[in-house]
Protein backbone atom coordinates (compact mmCIF):
# COMPACT_ATOMS: atom_id res chain seq x y z
CA UNK A 1 0.00 0.00 0.00
CA UNK A 2 3.12 2.62 0.55
CA UNK A 3 4.36 2.25 -2.31
CA UNK A 4 1.25 2.78 -4.38
CA UNK A 5 0.50 5.83 -2.37
CA UNK A 6 4.44 6.87 -2.65
CA UNK A 7 3.62 6.41 -6.45
CA UNK A 8 0.16 8.37 -6.57
CA UNK A 9 2.10 11.37 -6.07
CA UNK A 10 4.88 11.28 -8.88
CA UNK A 11 1.66 10.04 -11.53
CA UNK A 12 -0.81 12.40 -10.52
CA UNK A 13 2.13 15.52 -11.61
CA UNK A 14 2.58 13.79 -14.35
CA UNK A 15 -1.23 13.38 -15.14
CA UNK A 16 -1.68 16.74 -14.35
CA UNK A 17 0.83 18.38 -16.37
CA UNK A 18 -0.31 16.13 -19.05
CA UNK A 19 -3.85 17.18 -19.02
CA UNK A 20 -2.56 20.91 -18.55
CA UNK A 21 -0.43 21.20 -22.15
CA UNK A 22 -3.38 19.51 -24.16
CA UNK A 23 -5.80 22.08 -22.71
CA UNK A 24 -2.96 24.68 -23.56
CA UNK A 25 -2.50 23.33 -26.98
CA UNK A 26 -6.54 23.01 -27.62
CA UNK A 27 -6.94 27.13 -26.86
CA UNK A 28 -3.68 27.82 -28.76
CA UNK A 29 -4.06 25.80 -31.69
CA UNK A 30 -7.12 28.39 -32.78
CA UNK A 31 -3.94 31.31 -32.92
CA UNK A 32 -1.82 31.93 -35.34
CA UNK A 33 1.57 34.17 -33.41
CA UNK A 34 2.37 35.17 -36.84
CA UNK A 35 -0.69 36.87 -37.80
CA UNK A 36 -0.28 39.53 -34.91
CA UNK A 37 2.19 41.34 -36.73
CA UNK A 38 3.49 43.97 -33.56
CA UNK A 39 4.80 43.66 -30.84
CA UNK A 40 1.51 45.11 -28.56
CA UNK A 41 -0.53 43.09 -30.79
CA UNK A 42 1.48 39.82 -29.66
CA UNK A 43 1.45 40.95 -26.25
CA UNK A 44 -2.31 41.74 -26.50
CA UNK A 45 -2.96 37.91 -27.52
CA UNK A 46 -0.44 36.91 -24.71
CA UNK A 47 -2.83 38.76 -21.92
CA UNK A 48 -6.31 37.52 -23.71
CA UNK A 49 -5.19 34.29 -23.47
CA UNK A 50 -3.93 34.51 -19.68
CA UNK A 51 -7.15 35.28 -18.85
CA UNK A 52 -8.85 32.73 -20.49
CA UNK A 53 -10.34 30.27 -18.46
CA UNK A 54 -9.10 27.33 -19.34
CA UNK A 55 -5.89 28.94 -19.81
CA UNK A 56 -6.16 29.64 -16.03
CA UNK A 57 -7.36 26.00 -15.36
CA UNK A 58 -4.08 24.53 -17.21
CA UNK A 59 -2.10 26.93 -14.79
CA UNK A 60 -3.51 25.59 -11.74
CA UNK A 61 -3.38 22.37 -12.90
CA UNK A 62 0.55 22.89 -13.67
CA UNK A 63 0.51 24.49 -9.96
CA UNK A 64 -1.16 21.18 -8.09
CA UNK A 65 1.03 19.58 -10.38
CA UNK A 66 4.34 21.01 -9.11
CA UNK A 67 2.41 20.31 -5.40
CA UNK A 68 2.62 16.71 -6.06
CA UNK A 69 6.15 17.00 -7.46
CA UNK A 70 7.51 18.06 -4.27
CA UNK A 71 5.23 15.65 -2.07
CA UNK A 72 6.69 13.02 -4.47
CA UNK A 73 10.47 14.53 -3.56
CA UNK A 74 9.87 13.81 0.18
CA UNK A 75 9.03 9.91 -1.02
CA UNK A 76 11.55 9.14 -3.41
CA UNK A 77 15.12 9.57 -4.29
CA UNK A 78 15.60 12.04 -7.41
CA UNK A 79 17.39 10.29 -9.32
CA UNK A 80 14.38 7.46 -9.18
CA UNK A 81 11.90 10.00 -9.65
CA UNK A 82 12.32 12.47 -12.26
CA UNK A 83 13.13 9.84 -14.92
CA UNK A 84 9.21 8.99 -14.65
CA UNK A 85 8.45 12.86 -15.57
CA UNK A 86 9.79 11.87 -19.28
CA UNK A 87 6.69 9.43 -19.63
CA UNK A 88 4.70 12.94 -19.94
CA UNK A 89 5.89 12.93 -23.18
CA UNK A 90 4.93 9.69 -24.04
CA UNK A 91 1.51 10.18 -23.01
CA UNK A 92 1.29 14.05 -24.76
CA UNK A 93 2.84 11.98 -27.79
CA UNK A 94 -0.25 9.72 -27.69
CA UNK A 95 -2.29 12.15 -27.16
CA UNK A 96 -1.75 14.72 -29.38
CA UNK A 97 -2.16 12.11 -32.17
CA UNK A 98 -5.57 10.88 -30.81
CA UNK A 99 -6.66 14.49 -30.04
CA UNK A 100 -5.05 16.89 -32.77
CA UNK A 101 -4.52 14.69 -35.33
CA UNK A 102 -0.59 15.08 -35.81
CA UNK A 103 1.21 12.20 -36.99
CA UNK A 104 3.11 9.59 -35.51
CA UNK A 105 5.88 8.17 -37.50
CA UNK A 106 8.28 5.14 -36.82
CA UNK A 107 10.42 7.20 -35.37
CA UNK A 108 8.18 8.66 -32.58
CA UNK A 109 6.82 5.20 -31.88
CA UNK A 110 10.34 4.28 -31.49
CA UNK A 111 11.36 6.75 -29.16
CA UNK A 112 8.49 6.04 -27.30
CA UNK A 113 9.38 2.63 -27.08
CA UNK A 114 13.10 3.44 -26.00
CA UNK A 115 11.83 6.04 -23.46
CA UNK A 116 9.38 3.30 -21.71
CA UNK A 117 12.83 0.55 -21.68
CA UNK A 118 14.88 3.92 -20.44
CA UNK A 119 12.39 4.25 -17.16
CA UNK A 120 11.60 0.38 -16.64
CA UNK A 121 15.92 -0.09 -16.28
CA UNK A 122 16.11 3.12 -13.96
CA UNK A 123 13.40 2.51 -11.72
CA UNK A 124 14.85 -1.33 -11.38
CA UNK A 125 18.56 0.15 -10.26
CA UNK A 126 16.63 1.31 -7.47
Amino acid sequence: MKFIISHFYLLSSICLAVLSQLIIKWKMSKFSYNDYETWQDKFDLAISMLLNPYIVIALTLTFFAGINWMIAMTKHELSYAYPFTIFSLVLVTIFSVVFFDESLDSYKLMGIVLIILGIIVISKGM
